[in-house]
């Protein structure tokens, strides 16, 4: 069997033609079928991360051998494809045909992807990895690019807007998911983390300035939590793209006042 990498030849487990399921009495396990294998999948990397993540280490899971697995997919990276879209699944997705405000849907499409994320930090480093052209990953981008339509920008202008809105999430996403991820393996909570590491940081000579002003800063935005203030500065953040959105949209549209 073929086992090629990201970095070869392979284009998607979803254009490869390997079965979804297995039937009793051709040869392959029974008990299996690749939907089970994706959602083991997804828990074992939510669990251990994807530095640790193997076929071998997913079979153990399963209670199968690890060729029982090659059934179904023929490379590792093809497991991650499933699971990556089986994640982008659980999005609510608003009705772009619904009369909804396109900036309320835009906000809503935003949070669910940072949520997402943030539950599963090992879908940052695998962006952008692969075609992404499973149901789930299509779904995404087809309400995505229907909101960014209800904007009023031009057809040219759509891709930056939706490069800067879900860049954005997805760096705020993955740094929280990171900070998340590290304040657990320390037992404490994120208060107790953020208050520990701004004291740390402080005792360090060249860091006491920066850290104190940023103290200010922080304590100027509101929250009384981190989570309170990371919906701060994201709820605020979001709002600058989006009246970067209107701005764009008065620049580009002709004032008849003007008679162009």
């Amino acid at each position: 069997m073929a086992r090629a990498g990201r970095g070869s030849s392979r284009t998607s487990v979803w254009l490869e033609g390997k079965p979804r399921r297995g039937r009793r009495g051709d040869g392959q396990p029974s008990g299996l079928d690749r939907d089970r294998i994706t959602a083991a999948g997804v828990r074992l990397l939510d669990a251990e991360g994807l530095a640790k993540f193997s076929m071998r280490r997913l079979a153990a899971e399963l209670n199968v051998t690890a060729m029982s697995l090659y059934w179904y997919v023929d490379t590792k990276d093809d497991l991650l494809e499933l699971a990556l879209d089986q994640v982008f699944g659980e999005l609510a997705l608003p009705d772009p045909e619904a009369g909804e405000d396109w900036r309320d849907q835009l906000r809503a499409l935003a949070r669910e992807y940072r949520s997402m994320l943030v539950r599963h930090p090992w879908v940052s480093p695998l962006a952008g990895s692969f075609l992404n052209i499973g149901p789930n990953s299509l779904s995404f981008s087809r309400v995505v690019q229907q909101v960014i339509g209800k904007t009023g920008l031009p057809v040219h202008r759509r891709t930056g807007a939706i490069a800067a809105v879900f860049q954005f999430v997805y760096g705020y996403g993955t740094i929280e998911g990171h900070f998340l991820a590290r304040v657990a393996e320390t037992g404490m909570t994120p208060d107790e983390y953020h208050e520990h590491a701004l004291s740390a940081a402080t005792r360090a000579p060249d860091a006491a300035e920066v850290i104190e002003e940023s103290t200010k800063i922080m304590k100027a935005r509101g929250g009384d939590t981190v989570e309170e203030m990371l919906e701060r500065d994201f709820a605020f953040a979001l709002d600058l793209m989006i009246a970067g959105i209107e701005t764009m949209v008065a620049r580009e549209t002709p004032d008849p006042a003007d008679g162009s």
